[in-house]
């Protein structure tokens, strides 16, 4: 009788302990994502200035595709992230597999070193660049952000690389290379294939870092390469208008069906990658 009640108590116990997880759980995403579906709510306000809902209108949509000029903005945000992820990818990927493959001097403190741009303030290294630029003479714009945004990409980009990495057989590459294949026919044939989740990644990371960026951005952009989120940053002085709920919502979306299309590619090359190391060998 004693062990069924012992029995019983933690059946409760573990049932209240699951019952509260999933509030914790549910509070969490609530306080994540109330807001955005806020955001979303009210680019359907009919009222301008966004200090209550007044009734329901797709106006503000309407004028975003026809009259708005945050257009011009969002095409530079996504020149600087497109080239910026670019930068990162190369440089990240080439690093990540130098640092993972090959034994050298220095190399703990360049390991190390990488997690400087992640954990210093923004301010701090906006401040650096911006006097970098200023002593090396370089123009200020979308060029400089180009840079400066791929500074802090990188490391993020090492980073989930050697993770990627270190998860991966190396002796599949020793038994192509043992085969006849060169260095380069195994990189595109055996390692690329397993590495394109990761770089992947990497990828929607250091895009979504430097879209969003307005710090650093509003150091080095210069006077005439502005850029959404520091002309976002500008416009709360004044109030928010209504399209620019619409504007952001649309990218919400867009995020939305890039993080489903990435994790169907992933799931695609994964089952591709496999196929060809087995059909390889």
């Amino acid at each position: 009788m004693a062990e069924k009640q012992k029995l019983s108590k933690r059946l409760r116990r573990k049932r209240l302990g699951k019952r509260l997880s999933n509030v914790y759980a549910v509070l969490v995403y609530a306080f994540i994502y109330i807001p955005i579906a806020v955001m979303i709510l009210f680019s359907f306000n009919s009222q301008k200035h966004n200090y209550y809902f007044e009734s329901f209108t797709t106006e503000w949509y309407v004028k975003l595709f026809t009259q708005s000029d945050l257009w011009v903005y969002l095409v530079n945000s996504l020149i600087v992230a497109f080239a910026a992820t670019a930068i990162s990818i190369v440089v990240g990927v080439l690093g990540a597999m130098g640092l993972k493959r090959f034994e050298f001097k220095l190399k703990q403190v360049i390991s190390n070193s990488l997690y400087i741009p992640i954990v210093i303030p923004e301010v701090v290294l906006g401040i650096s660049l911006l006097m970098l630029f200023e002593m090396a003479r370089f123009p200020l714009g979308l060029g400089a952000m180009i840079l400066a945004h791929a500074t802090f990409c990188i490391p993020f980009v090492v980073i989930i690389m050697r993770g990627r990495m270190s998860g991966m057989d190396m002796s599949i590459e020793e038994a192509s290379q043992d085969l006849g294949a060169n260095r380069i026919t195994t990189f595109f044939r055996i390692t690329l294939p397993l590495l394109v989740p990761g770089i992947m990644s990497s990828a929607f990371m250091s895009f979504t870092l430097s879209i969003d960026d307005v710090i650093i951005s509003n150091f080095v952009s210069g006077p005439y390469s502005t850029t959404l989120p520091i002309k976002i940053l500008s416009m709360v002085k004044v109030g928010l208008k209504p399209d620019v709920n619409a504007l952001t919502t649309v990218m919400v979306a867009v995020l939305v069906l890039g993080l489903a299309l990435n994790s169907v590619v992933q799931a695609l090359w994964k089952k591709r990658a496999s196929t060809n190391i087995k059909t390889y060998f």
